[in-house]
């Protein structure tokens, strides 16, 4: 009898709250207000973030490296010399290499007629490699390509704070570029 008792105890004290798993959860980083300053290479000249490191490429590419975010725009210049499809081509190849990972890519053209600037904004979702890109010309002499990269595997959800804060400052300097 005592064998039962003991048993019966345990079955009902033993028993506790069922066990529920956690909702999944995300970072909330937040970011310092950007201030930002002009910037010259000898082909454009642009708004970049203070908090971004420049280092200056061969030719007018440049790197802004964002050390907190651990993150690179590389802004890549290249010439147009009779080869504008190339360029275009070649900008949105690289964009759509990266359909295999990424979940969306979302087209933004962009058209500012008095600065001559005409390009597209990509915003690519998904665990892809990089999150932003961009292009921008005047269709005769100059062609900018710009790609946002993390010094990280891709994990979208991880770094969606980081990339959206970037992301502003891609569109800054998309729209502020001014061909020299």
């Amino acid at each position: 009898m005592n064998k039962y008792f003991f048993l019966l105890f345990l079955v009902f004290f033993s028993c506790k709250d069922e066990v529920l798993p956690k909702p999944p959860a995300y970072l909330r980083l937040e970011y310092p207000a950007s201030v930002y300053d002009n910037q010259k290479n000898g082909c454009f000249d642009f708004l970049k973030n203070t908090r971004s490191n420049i280092k200056k490429e061969k030719g007018c590419s440049l790197e802004l490296h964002y050390p907190t975010q651990k993150a690179t725009i590389y802004l890549t210049y290249k010439p147009v010399q009779n080869n504008i499809n190339v360029l275009l081509r070649d900008a949105q190849k690289l964009t759509y290499e990266h359909v295999i990972k990424a979940d969306e890519i979302a087209e933004r053209p962009y058209i500012n007629k008095p600065r001559k600037a005409y390009g597209m904004f990509y915003d690519v979702t998904g665990n892809a490699a990089t999150n932003t890109q961009f292009y921008l010309t005047d269709s005769t002499k100059h062609f900018v390509v710009g790609s946002l990269y993390f010094y990280a595997k891709p994990n979208y959800d991880s770094i969606y704070p980081a990339v959206e804060f970037i992301k502003k400052d891609m569109v800054k300097i998309m729209e502020s570029i001014n061909w020299q």
